[in-house]
């Protein structure tokens, strides 16, 4: 069994897929999700790894999380989740798990905190039919009807489905399907819809009514595992600095020959301009 990842849910969209249909599906982004802590037998009797995601300021967390941080040598999480695994699956604290963690037709279980609907009645809370428009009935067409029996037992029984508050509670989505995986973005498209809103956090794990593809990593796939190849060329820079050495004397002649020819042209001038100056005292 190994262990789940904490994402953040960026929204839904569509794909293409080969022949043409498109497949709605929700992105998930892990955001930095790192191990932040490990559980084993002999100090607290399970075994599970602790995992956190997202980034929190320092001035926002107790000093006991404080403590656990600066333990663990990684930066404060927005959000942490403990999952059980099995010894064999166990994983070192500070690994950041990436998303090649999934494969493209895993099934996958996801837990989210649904979007909250506030006080809502039977109709739109348990999906009742409501009662008629017409035969006596009046303003009370959204009611729930009766909620109780006779005189035994006299009461309304717990769990009754009336009206109250909906939404805003832990709901599991199973067999989920993983459409795409990018490693790169640390996105993962998962068919269908999860729970919870934009930019809510989610948690992710093997679907327990279904088998780990082979192709998936075990324990885990971590992002160090990934080592993205640039498609830039590597640039030689022997060439350069063999062009630069060459280049050099001849920056550091010119100056000198130019002065030279400088010189000469004065010498040139010094001795005709004598010249001219002892004929004519001559002549004088």
């Amino acid at each position: 069994m190994r262990c789940g990842t904490i994402a953040r849910k960026i929204g839904m969209t569509r794909v293409f897929a080969e022949d043409g249909t498109h497949v709605p599906v929700s992105v998930l982004k892990l955001d930095n999700c790192q191990v932040t802590q490990v559980r084993n037998v002999e100090r607290d009797g399970y075994v599970a790894i602790q995992v956190g995601s997202g980034t929190r300021k320092v001035k926002n967390i107790t000093k006991a999380d404080r403590g656990q941080y600066a333990k663990a040598n990684v930066e404060p999480k927005a959000k942490l989740a403990e999952f059980r695994v099995s010894e064999d699956a166990m994983l070192d604290v500070g690994a950041v798990i990436g998303a090649n963690h999934y494969v493209a037709g895993q099934r996958v279980d996801v837990v989210g905190i649904s979007q909250g609907k506030g006080f809502a009645g039977a109709m739109k809370r348990h999906n009742f039919a409501g009662l008629r428009a017409s035969h006596g009935v009046s303003i009370s067409h959204r009611s729930h009807g009766s909620t109780g029996a006779n005189q035994d037992p006299g009461k309304v029984w717990k769990g009754k489905k009336m009206a109250g508050h909906m939404g805003a509670s832990r709901v599991t989505t199973q067999n989920l399907e993983v459409v795409s995986v990018m490693v790169e973005d640390g996105l993962i498209l998962i068919r269908g819809a999860v729970p919870g809103s934009k930019n809510g956090y989610v948690m992710i794990s093997d679907a327990i009514k279904a088998d780990r593809p082979a192709d998936a990593p075990f324990p885990a796939g971590l992002f160090s595992d990934y080592a993205p190849v640039s498609d830039e060329a590597v640039v030689d820079e022997a060439p350069a600095d063999e062009v630069a050495a060459e280049a050099a004397p001849v920056l550091h002649d010119a100056p000198v020959q130019v002065e030279a020819q400088e010189d000469q042209a004065s010498e040139a001038d010094a001795p005709a301009g004598d010249d001219t100056s002892d004929e004519n005292k001559g002549q004088e």
